[in-house]
């Protein structure tokens, strides 16, 4: 586990990033660790969430079911991304743990009881949402518009960002990503067949735009070139309008 909260690693990026000393001592209180191995479920859709979290560390997978059984996965939470709704006790999600993960949890309403007290947390949280927001909408867009090798690329985008510090950030020079999904995930979060995914590899390893480093790490070595793949600049680098 992970101790207290000076001791955090994901203390600057979390949702408490803009507590005061007063709040982070109110909310420590209120915290406790929670680990969940890979494959284990953290919280079923439609059931009762009493605390909201934090990631420490490891992957998890956000999935909905159809009434037919047909699953999409339609979100990730990585390292510092929060978990639950403030003043919502039933999680619309169905929540996986990908690989190990350890949760720091907040009991519900002490932690909502905080943020009424702390405009910056509400802001926070507000924040927060919209990105979430934002994010929901490019995502739309991929699925519905884009080819099968805009979408791969996409996802190594979205996955290298998180490398470099956020959507603003460019690496220079080669950059790891670790996969935190298998090709079959990747091709159901995708909404693209195991073959698909596996040939856009090929491909973007043919074009020297990445190599792999075993299965699960993809070294990039030409971020400009992964961005051009994606769809989000142009030929020349510039953003797409």
């Amino acid at each position: 586990m992970h101790g207290s909260c000076p001791d955090c690693p994901v203390r600057h990026q979390a949702i408490c990033s803009t507590c005061n000393a007063p709040e982070l001592r109110r909310l420590e209180h209120a915290r406790y660790d929670r680990r969940y191995e890979a494959g284990q479920v953290i919280v079923w859709a439609g059931d009762r969430l009493d605390f909201v979290a934090s990631v420490v560390s490891g992957v998890a997978t956000m999935s909905h079911t159809l009434e037919d059984g047909r699953t999409q996965m339609v979100g990730l939470l990585q390292a510092s991304d929060f978990l639950g709704r403030p003043h919502r006790e039933r999680t619309p999600y169905t929540v996986t743990a990908v690989t190990d993960v350890v949760l720091c949890c907040f009991r519900r309403k002490p932690f909502e009881e905080v943020m009424a007290a702390s405009p910056a947390l509400s802001a926070q949280m507000l924040d927060r949402t919209l990105d979430e927001l934002d994010a929901s909408r490019e995502w739309l867009l991929l699925l519905g518009r884009k080819s099968a090798r805009e979408k791969f690329a996409s996802l190594l985008v979205i996955l290298a960002r998180r490398e470099v510090g956020g959507p603003q950030a460019s690496p220079g020079g080669e950059l790891q990503i670790d996969l935190p999904l298998t090709r079959d995930m990747m091709a159901d979060y995708l909404g693209l067949s195991l073959e698909t995914v596996s040939r856009q590899v090929s491909a973007l390893r043919r074009d020297g735009i990445i190599r792999l480093n075993g299965n699960r790490t993809v070294i990039v070595q030409d971020y400009a070139a992964l961005l051009t793949a994606s769809g989000e600049t142009d030929a020349d680098g510039g953003p797409l309008s």
